[in-house]
This record gives structure tokens, C-alpha cells and sequence, in this order.
């Protein structure tokens, strides 16, 4: 099994102007201990299981970005990028310019989207759900053409580009890997299906048989489910209970079928407690 560390509360800072050097301080302790991807939520203002919406919360890519410059090895991801926050085509250019400067580290981690109220609140479009899910097919089309160099114009129903040109071309091929995040069964386990490197789960007693659909989504498109990644997340609480029970997620995840782990920590990001759980995952 995997690791990876995600950042979802920047409230912890002291101030503004320490949100930056603590972000960096986490991502050199995650990197030294051997966590392999760092994720990002994609949201305009901090969702509601977090804290309230005035919460301080960064743009995505912008972040990514700069964990790009702060670290080497590991990947960068959203965890997830909304379909309807950005263009097609623009989320493409701003994905392969990560895994251009990063070195080849970006992941593409995309969803339906679902947070009415940051997207009112700052004049985005908020399509319905409906149409948000033929978004995020054309979206995946358009992501996957500009990446194998097709200039060819691109004509959906609610995207059209002229020319999908993308260059410089990302520096991982054929693509940077695709995570798509959510456990429909009908319409986003089918997109993982056809399009996704890895899937994203939530942790539950439903995963195995969520992991049956996806399954019989692969068949029916001529894929192996194997090589589809299948993650979840899950909250890491302070104190020796918490890095307990975390070591006991970790193993019920695993028997379940999940071999990726994106690690919410509360409190400070200690070296110490994530080598222990690379080590407890890299035993599962």
C-alpha cells in the first residue's frame, strides 16, 4: 500500500504570511518520510465538515505549484478538481505546465464537483448535476486529446474547441495519471472505467462491492481492472490513539481491496508518526 498526505485546513497558521513556510516545512517532512503523492483540496472556500466557509483556503494549482518547488519526488494532485471550476482546455495547460516544471509529477484528480455555495459565492457557473457529469466526460475527451497531440477541433455538446493544441506536451506519456473521484455507480465508476488510472473511494463497508462495479464497468469496455489504482482517504487524529487507529484503518482499507491512502493529519505533520505509516502500509 501507498501513502499519500493531503491538505484540506491552512487555518493552523499563525497568520497569512505563515501559511506558505509551514506548507513547505509539511512537504519536506512528507517527502523525507516517504509519502508518495501530495494532494491539495480544490475548493474557492473551506467546506463545511472542515470549518467554516471564511477559513482561509488556497487555490489549487497555485499551491501545487509552489509544493512543486519545495520538493522532488513526490507526485501533486487535487483531491479533486470540480469539472465546472475551469475550461477544459485551460485545466489541460495548467496540469501539463505542473508536470513540465514539477519534472513529471502531476496527477489529474477531477470529479463531478458538488459545492454550490463557493461557486455562487464567487460567480462561478454552477451547472446541474446532469449536466456537470457530461462536463466531466467531455472534459476527460478533451484532456486525453490535447495530450496525445490531436489538434483535431473538438466539437461537444458543451465544449468546442478550434484547435486543442498543447504544447510543451506533458512530460509523462502518455498522459498524467487521471484520478477520478467518487463512488457513483452508474456514471462515475463507468468514467473511471473508460478514462481513469485510479478511482477514489469513500472509506466504507461499501467499497468492495463498489470495487465489484467498477469491475464489471472494465469488462464491458475491454479493460483490465488492474490497472486502475484504487484509493480512499482517511483522517489521521493527534496522539498515540489516533496513529493507532490509523494503523488499524489502514489494515481494514487493505483487506478491502484499497492499495492507495491519502492521509488527512490533524495537528502538526511529525516525520516520526508518517514513517511509521509508510512502514505499517508498505507491510500491507
Amino acid at each position: 500500500m501507498k501513502l499519500g498526505l493531503s491538505f484540506a485546513d491552512f487555518s493552523g497558521a499563525p497568520s497569512p504570511d505563515r501559511i506558505g513556510p509551514e506548507l513547505a516545512d509539511a512537504a519536506e517532512v512528507a517527502e523525507a518520510a516517504g509519502i508518495d503523492t501530495l494532494w491539495v483540496m480544490d475548493h474557492y472556500f473551506q467546506i463545511p465538515m472542515n470549518g467554516p466557509a471564511e477559513d482561509p483556503m488556497l487555490e489549487g494549482y497555485t499551491a501545487l505549484a509552489f509544493l512543486a518547488g519545495q520538493t522532488s519526488r513526490v507526485r501533486l494532485g487535487t483531491l479533486v478538481t470540480g469539472v465546472h471550476y475551469r475550461h477544459p482546455g485551460l485545466l489541460a495547460k495548467i496540469v501539463t505546465t505542473l508536470d513540465v516544471l514539477s519534472g513529471g509529477r502531476a496527477v489529474l484528480g477531477i470529479g463531478a464537483g458538488w459545492n454550490e455555495e463557493e461557486s455562487r459565492g464567487l460567480g462561478v457557473p454552477f451547472p446541474t448535476r446532469a449536466q456537470r457529469f457530461e462536463q466531466l466526460r467531455e472534459t476527460l475527451e478533451i484532456c486525453q486529446q490535447m495530450w496525445s497531440g490531436d489538434e483535431t477541433p473538438y466539437m461537444g455538446k458543451h465544449y468546442q474547441l478550434d484547435r486543442p493544441l498543447n504544447s510543451p506536451q506533458s512530460l509523462q506519456r502518455p498522459h498524467p495519471p487521471i484520478l477520478i473521484g467518487g463512488g457513483g455507480e452508474r456514471k462515475t465508476l463507468r468514467l473511471v472505467a473508460e478514462f481513469g488510472d485510479a478511482c477514489n473511494l469513500f472509506p466504507s463497508e461499501e467499497i468492495p462491492h463498489k470495487l465489484d462495479v467498477l469491475r464489471r464497468h472494465c469488462a464491458d469496455v475491454g479493460r483490465e481492472e488492474k490497472e486502475i489504482a484504487k484509493t480512499s482517504v482517511l483522517l489521521v487524529k493527534a496522539g498515540a490513539d489516533g496513529l493507532a487507529e490509523a494503523e488499524r484503518q489502514l489494515a481494514w482499507l487493505a483487506g478491502m481491496g484499497i492499495d492507495t491512502v491519502y492521509l488527512g493529519v490533524e495537528g502538526p505533520i511529525e516525520q516520526p508518526r508518517l514513517e511509521r505509516l509508510v512502514d505499517v502500509a508498505a507491510a500491507l
